[in-house]
């Protein structure tokens, strides 16, 4: 029984030995390595430079007041459409107290200097009608008289504006009534009622009461790094792709490429602006970021592979074509355009091709 015992653990032990070298001889056996392949097929290609920017009007204008004081009315808001000479906003005239003290110590003289040219005048005449002074002598005192009389309206007209920012005699000429200045679209209206404001000066922008676009005619305002900025013109189509909207496309034309480039990141980026061209019906709003795709060349329907497929023998490019189930020829080719992805084929391949991934993980 005993002998049995033994005999059998030993031929266990012999299978178990035998078995472990098999495992460790077929684990460092070499399986045959499944390359994938690709076929060639048809597409666009394009070389283009991208450009990043925004969606800006051509022409934006900021409304300014042209007297300081508090915005007592705003007539429009935000998207209202106005016309040139519409009213935007009124002001209440808050007068300079330096200012006012002079025009009304002004409007007092003109007063007293009135009443002595007109008793003056009074009495020059009743002297001219009886003969006793001259024709000469009478019309220089007439005319003292009338610029008298010119004096006190204008010290009145002056008082009137620093109090009210018009004149009685003119209500619709008035520097209280802020106007458009152009036909467009109210952008934005930073102000409230109750603000003070300020007019433009030599020491102030003044403060700007809204900003008014003719949103017909928008640009793309974006750069280009200086690498791209050789290649490309004015006149140039551009494509623009609109992150807010993002399954559309809009043309735009080249219009302008800055002389001057400036740092940005350590990059030097060159300014350019392009005219969009829009349909009656589209609307674009103002500041959407946007990307725009400078065409430098472009080929249409063409066969191509994809880029990475490529090997090369010194200065010429070759794939390996299988011509039997993992069994591949070296064939050199003639390529075209490429935009760094796919590349076009000239000569050397057929559709029904079947193209080496040479530089992709194997399948063992």
């Amino acid at each position: 029984m005993k002998i049995l015992f033994r005999f059998f653990i030993t031929i266990l032990f012999v299978v178990l030995f035998a078995g472990t070298l098999y495992f460790l001889y077929d684990k460092s056996k070499e399986r045959p390595i499944v390359f994938d392949t690709q076929r060639p097929f048809v597409t666009d290609i394009s070389r283009k430079a991208v450009a990043t920017g925004a969606i800006v009007p051509r022409k934006e204008i900021e409304i300014k007041p042209q007297i300081s004081g508090v915005i007592d009315h705003i007539y429009v808001e935000p998207g209202d459409t106005v016309s040139k000479g519409d009213l935007i906003a009124k002001l209440e005239i808050i007068p300079d107290m330096i200012s006012l003290n002079n025009a009304e110590a002004r409007l007092k003289l003109a007063r007293i200097g009135i009443t002595n040219a007109k008793r003056e005048f009074e009495r020059r005449r009743v002297l001219y009608e009886k003969g006793i002074i001259s024709e000469a002598d009478f019309l220089q005192h007439e005319i003292e008289f009338s610029k008298a009389k010119e004096e006190l309206d204008a010290a009145e007209s002056n008082l009137q504006l620093i109090r009210e920012g018009t004149k009685h005699q003119s209500k619709d000429a008035t520097n209280t009534l802020v106007k458009s200045t152009i036909k467009g679209m109210v952008l934005d209206i930073p102000v409230e009622v109750g603000d003070s404001v300020i007019e433009a000066n030599v020491f102030n922008v003044g403060t700007t009461i809204a900003s008014v676009a003719n949103m017909t005619e928008m640009i793309f305002k974006g750069h280009v790094d200086e690498s791209e900025v050789g290649k490309i013109r004015e006149g140039m189509d551009i494509r623009l792709t609109i992150g807010a909207m993002e399954t559309e496309t809009y043309h735009a034309t080249l219009e302008y490429i800055a002389p001057k480039g400036i740092e940005e990141k350590g990059a030097i980026q060159f300014e350019i602006r392009a005219a969009v061209t829009l349909d009656p019906s589209q609307f674009l709003r103002a500041g959407y970021s946007a990307n725009a795709d400078i065409v430098f060349e472009q080929r249409k329907n063409v066969m191509a592979i994809k880029e990475s497929l490529l090997q090369f023998d010194g200065d010429r490019a070759f794939v390996e074509i299988e011509k039997a189930p993992q069994q591949f020829e070296k064939r050199f080719i003639e390529v075209g355009l490429s935009d760094g992805i796919d590349i076009e084929i000239k000569s050397g391949l057929e559709p029904t091709d079947r193209i080496k991934v040479w530089n992709q993980p194997q399948k063992r």
